[in-house]
């Protein structure tokens, strides 16, 4: 995730950094390439001239932009109830650590436990990228607990499983009162429900049909825009074409990118800075020093 300096006066015209106009600079260049062309036929193709009003463009624009909203915002939603769950995750590690800590008469129940929970953020991480794990998770796992989670379909299950085995053990061997285990398992519970949540966010994306329908649409109207304009505005129309495409395009563009929250671009949510808050505070609730230094977003300024 990148925060930018927000630029004020013409310099915001010339902003790059954060923007998606090196994604669509290809979809403007030829819009606007083909309304230069317009521009100088008149509007003639192939010796017949297209008479287009600016009727129909004012119709199909306006539902367009209904629709680039609508789909904008379904993504938005997706993006922000991401970084929800990651939140909810950070305050159930946080609450399954202070758990550990004080309900348990056993010092060697707690720190595993806070250990794998950080084991399972990265994990979780690793899983929603599609990446391997392994390395940022055995730090925080025994040479035999890595070799099975090396092993295993789905390591965010297996740590779960392996903390609620430890939780029942000490419930039976009178290490921890019934009641306490139970808020504990409330806990790993709700880390369960974080990791289904964004499990069903990343795989089940907006359904192809919206994007198809919304990319096809964009492209044409841009297309045939210039027919619309040349007896209008003249010699203006590529610079109004340019201006449309950008705004069509690049709308689309966003929503293509926050869909799926989860990767490594710079408008992803920042998963590595997550994942440092929960290792740095388990660290510091187990005592241990010197922690991480925290991840801090890029800051792309512009001097």
């Amino acid at each position: 995730m990148i925060v930018l300096q927000r630029p004020h006066g013409i310099r915001l015209f010339f902003v790059l950094k954060g923007s998606v106009l090196r994604n669509i600079a290809p979809a403007i260049a030829t819009c606007t390439a083909l309304a230069l062309a317009v521009t100088l036929s008149r509007g003639v193709l192939f010796n017949w001239k297209v008479t287009l009003t600016a009727v129909p463009f004012s119709i199909i624009g306006l539902a367009l932009s209904i629709f680039l909203g609508f789909r904008n915002s379904a993504a938005f939603d997706r993006y922000w109830e991401a970084r929800k769950l990651w939140g909810e995750l950070i305050h159930r590690s946080r609450s399954l650590a202070r758990q550990a800590l004080t309900f348990c008469r056993s010092d060697d129940f707690a720190e595993p436990l806070i250990r794998r929970s950080v084991a399972f953020a990265h994990a979780l991480r690793h899983q929603l990228r599609g990446s391997d794990a392994r390395g940022d998770v055995e730090p925080f796992l025994s040479n035999v607990e890595a070799k099975a989670f090396a092993d295993s379909r789905l390591g965010t299950a297996f740590l779960l499983r392996r903390m609620g085995v430890d939780v029942a053990a000490a419930m039976h061997e009178g290490r921890l009162d019934p009641r306490l285990a139970a808020q504990i398992d409330e806990t790993l519970s709700a880390m369960t429900a974080v990791a289904a949540g964004c499990e069903r966010i990343k795989s089940t994306p907006i359904p192809f049909v919206y994007t198809l329908l919304l990319h096809r649409t964009a492209t044409l109207f841009c297309f045939l825009l210039p027919f619309g304009l040349v007896d209008l505005i003249g010699y203006m129309t590529p610079v109004v074409v340019a201006f449309v495409s950008y705004t069509f395009f690049g709308l689309a563009a966003v929503g293509d990118e926050i869909e799926d929250p989860f990767g490594t671009e710079p408008h992803h949510l920042p998963l590595d800075a997550l994942c440092r808050t929960i290792e740095i505070d388990a660290l510091e609730a187990l005592g241990k020093q010197p922690l991480p230094p925290a991840l801090q977003p890029v800051d792309f300024r512009l001097t």
